[in-house]
């Protein structure tokens, strides 16, 4: 029922090192305060996995309402996109905002703050009057949302390092990835009945559950002790978020991000190449979407298990491996022109890897700069979401009757993330 850490055995914790003896100028972590908590339980893991999902669920949730909030707003199909839109925005700007200042000021502060930014601008979007103030209350609907995605990976990075870390985001994607595969089918299911207001009060309800969760739930996991130490760490580099910049934590964010945008080039062009293509049913659709999201978890729920036996690093090669083997055959069968049926083989392959990817990238990356977490943890949603505005038009340019930008989209992305993992492990074995 709970994660611990894997601190170092007390004769090599309190070693001094002489600077004749470093193989780098980066001063090193101080070991955490012993006031802190050193394990992860299961009920602040599920809270931490609630708070991530609020973001999804708040993009998924209410997309079957398109239709009737255009009709009720007397405004275009366009227009209500652009509500979808300004949340996206929201949710990277917010991740920019909150990562840094949960460095500065600990987790709990701007965490709490962040959610009662996200349940006022529910409020406001509960009861907007026109499109144009809808659009804004999502905007800040997605800044606030932004503050627990991004501060709960942060908290994880406190009190957790290696595999431990690994096997609790590998755990956290198992929770989120229920998130935007049921949010829109329920979606389908409350429209009628609630209306799209209806459906954006539950949106409410679910920045208020975060409010709870974080007044009741969470402790502060960033004392202010511990940041005075990571600010004196901070001082002694050239800039204070130096780390960022190095290469071991930029090679698995870029692993990071890139792999996202294969799952993300998938999602967005899905309902063209399964129904459009394939000329399958939306219920059929569904059930494939489903398998394949399915399958994602249970794989980041085989990362979580063997995440005490294996090293999160070759997790993650396995990982990257299998993603591109599936990417490479789906671009084969689309240059050679197959029953569009046969490319659901290699998509339920390149999906489901990513389970060995996503958990085990964000806790290398994170790994690699605990004493900037917070800032880390913005870089990492920010290139997320950023990337995923960018790829979900791509898909689409070649119309609705070829497949042909997906492969392109995931084949360039997949090899990005490639290159982006071997310069790591070049990375690695230097720093090692």
């Amino acid at each position: 029922n709970y994660i611990t850490t894997d601190p170092l055995p007390k004769n090599r914790r309190h070693m001094q090192q002489t600077p004749t003896e470093s193989t780098t100028d980066t001063p090193s972590i101080p070991d955490r305060p012993s006031g802190t908590d050193s394990a992860l339980t299961t009920r602040l893991l599920l809270i931490l996995a609630l708070l991530s999902a609020v973001a999804p669920l708040s993009i998924d949730l209410y997309l079957p309402a398109f239709p009737s909030m255009a009709e009720d707003l007397s405004t275009s199909t366009s227009a209500v996109q652009l509500t979808l839109t300004a949340f996206l925005v929201g949710i990277t700007i917010g991740q920019l905002i909150f990562g840094p200042l949960s460095d500065r000021f600990g987790r709990l502060r701007p965490l709490l703050i962040g959610a009662v930014l996200c349940v006022v601008a529910s409020i406001v979007a509960v009861i907007a009057p026109s499109i144009s103030i809808l659009v804004a209350a999502r905007l800040f609907q997605g800044i606030g949302g932004a503050a627990g995605m991004v501060i709960g990976r942060a908290v994880i990075s406190d009190v957790a390092r290696g595999k431990a870390a690994a096997r609790a985001f590998s755990l956290m994607m198992i929770v989120g990835g229920i998130a935007p595969v049921i949010a829109p089918m329920i979606g389908g299911f409350l429209v009628d009945p609630l209306g799209w207001r209806g459906i954006l009060t539950v949106v409410l309800g679910l920045a208020v559950i975060m409010v709870v969760c974080v007044l009741f739930g969470i402790r502060e996991t960033l004392p202010a002790a511990r940041r005075a130490e990571l600010k004196a760490l901070r001082a002694q580099s050239d800039s204070p978020y130096e780390a960022l910049r190095s290469r071991e934590f930029l090679s698995y964010t870029l692993t990071f991000g890139f792999s996202f945008a294969v799952m993300m080039a998938y999602i967005s062009a899905s309902p063209f190449v399964y129904q459009d293509m394939m000329g399958l049913s939306s219920i059929w659709y569904g059930i494939m979407f489903g398998c394949n999201a399915f399958a994602l978890m249970i794989v980041s729920g085989v990362a979580a298990r063997l995440a005490a036996v294996r090293s999160a690093r070759g997790m993650l090669a396995t990982g990257v491996a299998a993603m591109a083997t599936g990417v490479a055959a789906l671009a084969l069968l689309v240059a050679a022109g197959v029953d569009p049926i046969w490319l659901s083989v290699p998509l339920f392959f390149a999906i489901a890897s990513l389970g060995l990817i996503l958990g085990n990238a964000t806790a290398l990356a994170l790994g690699a700069v605990p004493a900037a977490a917070g800032s880390a943890s913005a870089v990492l949603g920010a290139l997320q979401f950023g990337l995923a505005a960018v790829v979900s038009p791509l898909v689409g340019l070649g119309g609705e009757d070829t497949a042909a930008p997906m492969a392109v989209v995931m084949g360039i992305s997949a090899v990005i993330a490639v290159i982006a993992f071997l310069t790591s492990g070049r990375t690695t074995t230097r720093a090692a």
